[in-house]
């Protein structure tokens, strides 16, 4: 190979090279790199409601062979659950704020119509004496803390994100590339949707 041919070879890639070094050092890598990590720990979060939801037709069966259960409560389970995978849960998802809000509110909309349920089975002994309902509700429980390790997770993979998209210089980069920041859960909100209520089994004074 000529010297002249290796001149020409070199100022033909000298534009792409000055340009990769650009975009590593105003942060495009730590975006590609940050944006798969939200996508990992979403999958992980789908993962675990779905779980969630797949268990909910054994409970909502076996809660069925209670004679006179409240079917209020476990009706709104069943809507609850319906609403709640009614939404596809695509990557997609997560870039939206208007849909990942709406999945977020119908996620807590079926935590609280579950801690409702479990609440009220404290009326019920041969509910809470059933091994196969017993199994059932450690099953959730389990899941439950599944969920909010994952949601947390997500959250700090999220916030990683979102400072980079931010700060300066990455954020010129995230301009120009439109990476935008992702919508993230508000842990408060849905706390206050799934807190169950109080419920107070004393009969009323001068009941029979």
């Amino acid at each position: 190979m000529t010297f002249a041919t290796l001149t020409a070879r070199r100022l033909w890639l000298t534009p792409f090279l000055l340009a990769a070094t650009l975009l590593s050092g105003c942060g495009y890598n730590d975006f590609q790199r940050l944006d798969e990590q939200v996508k990992s720990a979403w999958s992980e979060v789908v993962n675990q409601y779905q779980r969630r939801a797949d268990l909910i037709p054994n409970i909502v069966a076996t809660v069925k062979g209670e004679a006179n259960f409240e079917q209020e409560t476990l009706t709104k389970v069943i809507e609850a659950r319906a609403r709640a995978t009614s939404i596809q849960a695509t990557p997609e998802l997560i870039n939206n704020p208007e849909a990942f809000g709406k999945f977020q509110a119908a996620q807590g909309e079926l935590s609280g119509a579950l801690s409702r349920l479990l609440v009220t089975v404290e009326q019920y002994p041969n509910l809470k004496a059933n091994q196969g309902f017993q199994d059932l509700r450690v099953q959730l429980e389990g899941t439950e803390n599944r969920i909010t390790v994952a949601r947390g997770r997500y959250v700090k993979a999220v916030q990683d994100y979102n400072v980079l998209a931010r700060s300066f210089p990455t954020n010129l980069t995230a301009m120009i590339f439109s990476y935008s920041v992702k919508p993230n859960f508000t842990v408060e909100n849905e706390a206050a949707i799934a807190a169950p209520p109080t419920v107070n089994f004393d009969k009323p004074a001068g009941s029979k």
